[in-house]
């Protein structure tokens, strides 16, 4: 019987102390909505806000950058897309949400629209992997990978992919 109770009670401390919560998700999820809020208006600062500055950024498979580089990256867009008239609308969708309290791994697909509506509309798509780390009260990516590997990522499997806030798949 000990044993039993033994078993039972790390088994239960294990299970709870892995598990992700749906608290965490919508938390995760205020970081996402700065995401989309930086490039509905083209400020950098957001994305400053989000991004440790430990980050590690991969492109498209072919370069590491780091934070500074990042980031001023997008200041430089942003402020050339302002000038231009330009405009970016982005949204994710979502086939893995892994977390426990203090860190979380992503993975799924992002489409960017930019110049929604227009003759000059474009639309891309990208396949994504982020580790974000709490770190007061906060949830901060680390790590940040996308590839539109190849060039086969798009509407298809965008779509294959979960919502922002369906959290029951998760």
């Amino acid at each position: 019987m000990k044993t039993f109770i033994a078993t039972l009670f790390f088994c239960t401390t294990i299970l709870f102390s892995f598990s992700q919560t749906k608290t965490n998700l919508e938390d995760i999820n205020k970081t996402w909505e700065k995401f989309y809020k930086a490039f509905e208006t083209l400020d950098y600062t957001l994305m400053a806000e989000i991004h440790s500055k430990d980050l590690v950024r991969v492109s498209g498979g072919n370069r590491i950058l780091d934070y500074d580089t990042y980031i001023n990256n997008y200041k430089t867009g942003f402020e050339r897309d302002k000038v231009a008239e330009q405009t970016s609308t982005i949204s994710l969708r979502f086939f893995e949400r892994i977390n426990n309290d203090t860190n979380a791994s992503e993975r799924g697909i992002y489409k960017l629209v930019r110049n929604k509506g227009t003759d000059n509309e474009q639309v891309y798509y990208s396949q994504f992997h982020v580790l974000l780390k709490k770190s007061d009260g906060i949830w901060k990516i680390t790590m940040d990978y996308d590839s539109s590997e190849g060039g086969t990522i798009g509407e298809e499997q965008y779509q294959n992919a979960f919502a922002i806030n369906d959290f029951e798949k998760f």
